[in-house]
């Protein structure tokens, strides 16, 4: 196995967890529409708002009008929920970020995601202290799986692929990474990654057992929605 020095996370459904169904459906109701129909159009065009290439406001206008939602501010009225899907940070995860950084490895985040949310991610106090380099989609134009994005995030830390491990919960982003030339493992949660018992077979901190409570958060709902779709 090669000698790992750095580790890529992606953010959403690695560093937090995915939103809830209760999230989901109150953004759902917001618009007016169905679950499944605000799922359809939240993704349709999300690519293009993670590159920087629509605004917040073009982006919730095509939200809204693909599901032919009556709301006359969808930015306004969406945009801060968006926010808050992605707003439970898995502190499992962070504490072995700490954990890595006070070992002497290298941290990075590479994610697709927008403007808004990278922002408030800059702003939130002491999220970004034990990372040592920022790969957010919107500031370069570019989305995972582009060989680029994950070039720069290389180029950041100042190692070669084979020297990074990345960790994502996206099949095609863990196979992009891959092609790059990097190290990686698709993450399906904490508990997955425990048991496959990967830190150790990269030579990397092994989480202690205190890591392993179960995370806490709003109460699910039985609202249906599609998981795979909301993995950022």
């Amino acid at each position: 196995m090669t000698t790992i020095r750095a580790v890529i996370f992606d953010f959403g459904g690695v560093l937090c967890f995915q939103p809830t169904p209760e999230q989901i459906a109150r953004a759902a109701q917001m618009a007016g529409v169905s679950v499944a129909d605000f799922d359809r159009a939240f993704w349709a065009n999300r690519l293009e708002y993670d590159a920087g290439r629509l605004s917040p406001g073009a982006y919730w206008r095509e939200v809204a009008e693909l599901v032919g939602s009556p709301l006359a501010d969808a930015a306004g009225a969406l945009g801060h929920l968006d926010i808050e899907f992605w707003s439970r940070l898995d502190g499992r995860v962070l504490a072995w970020v700490r954990q890595l950084h006070d070992c002497g490895f290298a941290t990075a985040i590479l994610s697709n995601l927008p403007r808004p949310l990278g922002e408030a991610l800059r702003a939130r106090p002491g999220f970004l202290e034990h990372f040592d380099h920022l790969t957010f989609s919107y500031e370069l134009g570019l989305v995972k799986p582009q060989h680029e994005i994950y070039e720069h995030a290389l180029a950041g830390l100042g190692v070669s692929g084979s020297k990074a491990l990345f960790l994502d919960d996206r099949p095609r982003n863990i196979e992009g990474a891959l092609a790059a030339g990097l190290e990686a493992q698709l993450y399906p949660s904490w508990e997955a990654f425990l048991a496959s018992d990967l830190a150790r077979r990269y030579g990397l901190p092994e989480p202690p057992a205190s890591f392993g409570a179960a995370p806490t958060g709003p109460p699910l709902t039985d609202v249906e929605v599609d998981a795979d779709a909301w993995r950022q």
